[in-house]
């Protein structure tokens, strides 16, 4: 084990820290050692959507006029994009170009008709100040980068931030799904606190839409409690900095094959990795 492996600053994304705690060895493949996989359908789908919509609302903050077709070509070039960067659409044979077009162009089209009217957004898909957090043993972890996917809300309840989310389980049983996110969402309530220097006075959201075909549910919102303190803990329980920090000061990454992720499909390291079936 190297020394570097035992202490220094450690960047991680929102979006990495849910992944972090449920297969760090996984995790290890894709962020510290830069093992990747071609982008997928599903992710295409997602990243046109998030494309679309974003490119929707951050119009409506500044006051520009901006219809649900013109939200429809940002989601054609971001498919364009994704495709001209690689998709491997063998990972989903039911799903080719003109399906994820179709099912991306309907999810846009749905949240700007339906879900953007309800809010009054401030702030877009923000540039997030680096908090860097000392965690002894010559371990600091910084959260950076893009707030993914977010939208400031200002409303009857106060600041908070909603969080879009895409794909074929983002609702279940009618309800938005909210629990494997909480790490992510928390890491972003920190994160623009931290920018913005102002605390959220109320929960944020998950705006979770269906990519699957016909949902009986196309759209559902739902709140994420304690998101922030379970990234930072109480006074009897550590948060989940606490615990990345042990884990990257012991230089160990702790594989789990019972993630519902452990496969090829996602993980980077199935073809080496001694700890799955």
């Amino acid at each position: 084990m190297s020394d570097s492996a035992v202490q220094g600053s450690f960047l991680v994304r929102a979006s990495g820290f849910g992944e972090l705690f449920d297969c760090a060895h996984r995790w290890e493949a894709k962020h510290l050692l830069g093992m990747r996989l071609p982008s997928s359908p599903a992710a295409a789908i997602g990243t046109a959507v998030h494309a679309g919509t974003a490119a929707f609302d951050q119009a409506r903050v500044i006051g520009e006029h901006f219809r649900p077709a013109d939200a429809a070509d940002v989601v054609i070039a971001s498919l364009d994009e994704s495709e001209s960067e690689g998709i491997d659409w063998n990972v989903d044979p039911d799903v080719r170009r003109s399906t994820a077009e179709r099912i991306a162009l309907a999810c846009t089209t749905r949240y700007c008709v339906e879900v953007s009217p309800r809010y009054t957004f401030v702030g877009v898909e923000e540039k997030a100040t680096p908090l860097s957090i000392d965690c002894g043993g010559g371990i600091v972890i910084t959260l950076t980068g893009t707030l993914d996917r977010t939208r400031r809300v200002v409303g009857t309840t106060g600041k908070r931030l909603a969080d879009v989310k895409t794909g074929r389980r983002a609702i279940s049983q009618g309800r938005a799904v909210t629990g494997r996110h909480r790490a992510q969402v928390g890491t972003y309530v920190l994160l623009d606190e931290h920018t913005h220097g102002e605390a959220h006075t109320a929960d944020p959201e998950i705006i979770a839409i269906s990519t699957a075909t016909n949902p009986e549910t196309p759209v559902a919102v739902a709140p994420v409690p304690g998101a922030r303190e379970l990234m930072v803990g109480g006074p009897d329980y550590p948060g989940l900095i606490e615990h990345a920090a042990a884990m990257f000061r012991s230089g160990l990454f702790p594989p789990n094959p019972s993630s519902s992720l452990c496969s090829a499909r996602y993980c980077p390291r199935w073809s080496t990795c001694r700890y799955h079936e």
